[in-house]
């Protein structure tokens, strides 16, 4: 009885502050990669986010999830190629245990709390008191 290849999870986080262009290669690069050496199981672009913590002097990343199967070159070509690509503040790879459910659906971005209408209009100086 044939095994299933395992499955990999590869999270690339890109600067969010590069340019869309160098975003997108960067990404069908990746996904250039994984193709030439085994197959892409799903791909979700989950947009920019805040980190946990800075990265580099950044607060944000854009992050990008790929599911794969693949042999162990592919797993070394990707790791090579990322470590040295411009653009990426970070990556892992990591192996699904079988049975592992799908990545969860990206939440919406957080709401930031509407501007005070006070802000926007400018604010009079208090009257000086008479002098006694």
């Amino acid at each position: 009885m044939a095994v299933a290849p395992p499955t990999y999870d590869l999270l690339v986080m890109l600067d969010a502050e590069a340019p869309e262009e160098m975003r997108t290669g960067i990404t069908e690069e990746v996904q250039r990669l994984i193709e030439q050496g085994g197959s892409i199981v799903g791909r979700h672009d989950w947009g920019v986010r805040r980190t946990a913590y800075e990265i580099g002097h950044r607060a944000d990343a854009d992050y990008r999830l790929f599911q794969l199967q693949g042999p162990p070159e592919l797993l070394e070509t990707l790791n090579r190629t990322l470590r040295i690509t411009d653009g990426v503040i970070r990556y892992r790879i990591v192996k699904l245990a079988p049975g592992t459910p799908p990545p969860p659906e990206p939440r919406a971005p957080e709401a930031r709390p509407p501007a005070r209408e006070a802000a926007e209009a400018p604010e009079t100086p208090p009257e000086p008191a008479p002098a006694s």
